[in-house]
Formats: structure tokens, C-alpha cells, sequence
């Protein structure tokens, strides 16, 4: 094994005098090699080797010797150059065998010395730099394989891509995307399910409200004539005509408002308003609607016959009303009411004066909720120069509508009066008039949201009049 001193030569003559003795310098490399406890002897023939830069080896633990002073930095060594013709004079070696637990130290200070001998790097050339970092490979592109073709389908009609628009409820839509979608062998089927969603928006089926508030007066006429016992056939056909008759009405008060609906927010997106049905179609759907409900009224007696005309005039003027006077609900209110001489007629086969008495209420109390309707267009009617008892009750609509229904509920004790209707019946009229206290309440401030949910709370009016009359006759 090579030792530190047997890489540097003795015999230099040219070599600068040690400033410190070659055995202080010894006696620290036993401890940095680790290799014996005890400092090696010192030859006659030695010169006083260079002063040289060992890195200083952790001490063995094991060993004995004292803790090793920690060596002064030196400089890089410096090989004395030999004079010409001098041949170098053999360095003696005194090699130790060392023990086996020390080879990794002897080895580390064999490495430093071999890397001392090296020449000097520029220091600029052995600081650490940075290593850049190395660029992200990128995956291959493969080709993207080519789409198989597939088999052809029919076509779908034309007439079936018809994107939903605007004014479509999400039911409609629903409707019409699922009659897009499916394949159909003919054009003519699929453009019927999309006209069906359309005239079902037009007829105002998603909204039963005015079907309501159009059955309960009828209900309460029927009651009344039959004496709490209604015949079956009679019951489906009014139930059955009062459907029809009011989705008749709603078209042909479409119709009449189609060039005005557009400019007002509750009813811009209507069929009618934004194209979707023509003019022709809604005219050919009001005349299909009211054969219908005039073929219902053939199963009746002749009477109910003749007033079925007087009910199919009323629902035809009404929507142009409007134009002319600021009293087109007192038209309403007629047509609505109208079915209650018709009910009384088919079930009792002749017209009772106090029938009158429940018709006058009908009016009454519908001309007070639709106009709570008309307050929450009155600022959209201003614009446009269409009438409404709103308008023309101005400041006054609470008070008025007040009166109307004060008024409606005395018709209807009259009626009770007339009929000899019992406790149960005006049990029903003291909640109703609840109700109408409770109307009254909503309105206070003329909000739109607030006028519209009165409005519609006059459905449980309906039923609170006529739960009365069923359970006046049914506890008899």
C-alpha cells in the first residue's frame, strides 16, 4: 500500500526550507489516517518533506491516541523542480500493514493526496452551477386513427330541428327536443308533437289556475239545483266543457293581444307574441276548441243548448273589451259566470230566480280579482293604451276592490237565504271572507308580486264556498 510520504520526493536539493519540522507534520497524519498509534521514525537521509494539505480524516473511535490538533489551512502543494541530470532519490517506505477497519480512511487520504497532485482548476471553472433543468419530453404524436365510417341513418325531417326558443317552458322544451331526437318515418308525426307543446302553451294548460276559479262557480250552481246529489253525466260534461271552454278563451284573448303582448313583461313570451303559432293556427284551434265544447253540451236538454250560445259570444268579446271601455272584467265576470245557468239548467231543467242571486255574486267577485290581475300590468297597460278597472279605479282599487268583495259575499248569503242553505254553508262564507280580508292585506302596498299572489289565492275562495254547500247537503 502507498503512504502520503511516499508520493513526494526526499531528495529535492532545491526545495525551500520547512518552516515548521517534518515531525510535527507527522504526527498528524497517524490520526487522520487512522492507521497506528504511534508517529513513524524519521530517517538520517530524509529531508524536511514540503509542507503539504491533508485533509484531516475523522479519528478512529477505537483508537488510544490523544484528540488530534485540528492541522492550519494550507495552501495547494507546490512539487520543488528537480535540477537537470539529478535523478530522484528513492523515497524509503516504510509500509504498515494496516488493519482491516481502517482501509476505508487510508483510502480517503490516498484519494486527497492523488487529487492534490492534479493541477489547479480556475475557480470560475469548478464552482457549482446550476443545472438547467432538463426538458420535459414530450410524448410522441400518434396519429389519430381514423373514425370507422358508419352505417348511414335516415335523415330526420326538416321540419323537427326546430331549436326551443325563448318562451318555451322547460316541459315544452322537453317535448319538443324528444320529438327532434327520435326517428320518425314521417315528418308529419314529429311536427304534431311540436305543435301540441305549442298549443299547450297557448291554451294555458301549465297554468290551471283560471280553469279553477271558471269550475268552482259551476260546481256551486250544479250543487245548488240538484241538491247536493248532481247527476254523474252532468258532472263530467261541465267538468269536461269548462277545460274547453277556457282554454278557448285564452286563445282567442291571445289572438286579440298579439301585437300588444310583446311589450308587456308577463306576456312577451307568449306562442302568439313571439311567432311560434301563426295567427291562422290560433283561429283554427279556437273554432276546433269550441266544437268540442258545444258537441259536450248536445248530451244536455235543449235549454242548456240555447245558452251555450250566449256563453260562446261572451268569451269571443271579451279580449276586445279592452279597447273600448275600462270595464272589460265586468265582461269577464260574465263569461265566467256564465256557467251557472247552463249547470243549473242541465240539472234542474229550468232557470230558479235566486240562480241570479249566485250569478250576480260570480261577477262581483270576479271583477274584484282580476282586477287585483290588471294592478300588476297597470304600468305596462299605461304605456301601451290598454283599460282595465286598475286604471280606471286608480287610487281608489283597494277601496274598491273592497266593496266588490263585501258586495259578492252578501249575494252569497242571499243565496243561502234563498236555497235555505244551513250553518255549514256560512261557515264556508266566513272563510272566505277571511280570505278577503287576507287580499285586502297583500295589496296594501300595490306590489306586483303581492297583487298577482292575491289573485291567486281566490281559488280557496272557490273551494271555501263550495266545501259549505257540499257539507251543508251531505249533513242534512
Amino acid at each position: 500500500m502507498t503512504t502520503p510520504e511516499d508520493l513526494t520526493p526526499d531528495n529535492s536539493p532545491s526545495a525551500p526550507a520547512p518552516k515548521k519540522p517534518a515531525a510535527k507534520k507527522n504526527a498528524s497524519v497517524p490520526a487522520a489516517a487512522g492507521a497506528s498509534t504511534k508517529p513513524k521514525a524519521t530517517t538520517a537521509s530524509s529531508k524536511p518533506a514540503v509542507k503539504k494539505t491533508t485533509r484531516a480524516a475523522p479519528a478512529d473511535p477505537a483508537a488510544t491516541s490523544p484528540a488530534p490538533v485540528a492541522p492550519t489551512p494550507a495552501k495547494a502543494p507546490t512539487k520543488a523542480a528537480a535540477p537537470a541530470g539529478a535523478k530522484p532519490k528513492q523515497a524509503k517506505s516504510t509500509s504498515v500493514k494496516p488493519k482491516a477497519e481502517t482501509k476505508p480512511a487510508a483510502a480517503i487520504t490516498t484519494a486527497t493526496h492523488i487529487a492534490a497532485r492534479k493541477p489547479k482548476t480556475p475557480a470560475a471553472l469548478t464552482e457549482s452551477v446550476p443545472a438547467s433543468p432538463a426538458p420535459i419530453a414530450q410524448p410522441p404524436q400518434v396519429p389519430t386513427p381514423a373514425t370507422p365510417a358508419t352505417p348511414a341513418t335516415p335523415a330526420t325531417p326538416a321540419a323537427v330541428s326546430i331549436p326551443a326558443t325563448d318562451w318555451a317552458s322547460s316541459h315544452a322544451t322537453k317535448i319538443i327536443k324528444r320529438a327532434a331526437n327520435r326517428q320518425v318515418k314521417s315528418g308529419f308525426v314529429a311536427k304534431l308533437q311540436q305543435k301540441a307543446a305549442l298549443y299547450w302553451l297557448l291554451t294555458r294548460m301549465n297554468r290551471p289556475i283560471g280553469t279553477l276559479l271558471l269550475l268552482w262557480p259551476t260546481l256551486w250552481s250544479l250543487w245548488i239545483a240538484a241538491k247536493g246529489v248532481p247527476s254523474i253525466k252532468n258532472l263530467v260534461i261541465f267538468v269536461l266543457g269548462v277545460i274547453v271552454m277556457r282554454a278557448a278563451g285564452c286563445v282567442i284573448n291571445d289572438f286579440a293581444d298579439r301585437k300588444i303582448d310583446g311589450r308587456v313583461e308577463r306576456t312577451k313570451d307568449r306562442p302568439l307574441a313571439t311567432g311560434a303559432v301563426s295567427s291562422r293556427e290560433a283561429i283554427g284551434l279556437f273554432v276546433a276548441l269550441c266544437l268540442i265544447a258545444f258537441a259536450l253540451v248536445l248530451f244536455t236538454d235543449p235549454l242548456t243548448i240555447k245558452l251555450s250560445v250566449g256563453g260562446l259570444l261572451l268569451a269571443f268579446c271579451y279580449p276586445f273589451m279592452k279597447r273600448h271601455t275600462h270595464l272589460p272584467q265586468v265582461v269577464l265576470g260574465a263569461a265566467f259566470a256564465w256557467g251557472i245557468p247552463m249547470a243549473y239548467a242541465a240539472e234542474a231543467g229550468e232557470l230558479h230566480q235566486g240562480m241570479w242571486l249566485i250569478y250576480l255574486a260570480v261577477v262581483l267577485w270576479t271583477v274584484a280579482y282580476d282586477t287585483f290581475y290588471a294592478m300588476v300590468d297597470r304600468a305596462d297597460d299605461l304605456k301601451i293604451g290598454v283599460k282595465s278597472t286598475a286604471i280606471l279605479f286608480g287610487e281608489q282599487d283597494r277601496l274598491m276592490t273592497g266593496v266588490l268583495q263585501i258586495m259578492a259575499l252578501y249575494s252569497l248569503v242571499l243565496v243561502g237565504n234563498r236555497f235555505e242553505l244551513g250553518s255549514f254553508y256560512y261557515l264556508g262564507l266566513a272563510a272566505a271572507a277571511g280570505l278577503f280580508a287576507y287580499q285586502q292585506w297583500l295589496i296594501r302596498f300595490r306590489a306586483r308580486e303581492a297583487c298577482f299572489k292575491a289573485f291567486l289565492n281566490n281559488n280557496w275562495v272557490g273551494v271555501a264556498v263550495f266545501a259549505g254547500i257540499v257539507m251543508d247537503y251531505s249533513f242534512r
